[in-house]
């Protein structure tokens, strides 16, 4: 598995951002905000989409640091503080522009979660952190259902 870096500066950026972020698991005490820095930074266990959609199929996951910056605010909803060890399924981030350059960034989790970032303009990038290790299985989507979580 080569390691992925991308940048997001635009709509289109985020899609494919969003796509390789899909099922994602993150780590609630993973989510970390540093307001004074207009920043915010998220430790996650990626899905190898590339990986299990090639000829060969191999299902792989890979620690990578997510990060977005120029950020005004950040509010979750079904996010709970209390429960740090809690892990989340990422299902998408999709960008808003409400006041362009300027916008509103929502993280998506299965169970309905989110995050919302109020962003001066989107500047977001994914790097991968280290090797990737085998994953048990494909995360699957059931109709009409939320992503369940594989490690």
């Amino acid at each position: 598995m080569e390691p992925l870096k991308l940048v997001a500066l635009d709509r289109d950026d985020l899609e494919v951002v969003s796509a390789h972020l899909q099922d994602a698991s993150v780590k609630v005490s993973d989510i970390i905000w540093l307001p004074q820095e207009k920043r915010l930074v998220v430790g996650l266990d990626r899905f190898d989409w590339l990986a299990a959609n090639g000829a060969k199929p191999e299902f792989r996951r890979c620690r990578a640091g997510l990060r977005f910056e120029r950020v005004f605010s950040c509010k979750h909803r079904g996010i709970g503080a209390s429960g740090k060890d809690t892990v989340l399924s990422l299902l998408a981030v999709d960008f808003l522009d409400s006041d362009p350059p300027g916008g509103v960034v929502t993280l998506t989790f299965a169970g309905g979660g989110a995050l919302r970032l109020e962003v001066e303009c989107l500047e977001a990038e994914i790097a991968d952190l280290g090797p990737s290790w085998a994953a048990s299985e494909c995360p699957e989507h059931a109709e009409g259902a939320a992503a369940g979580t594989n490690r």
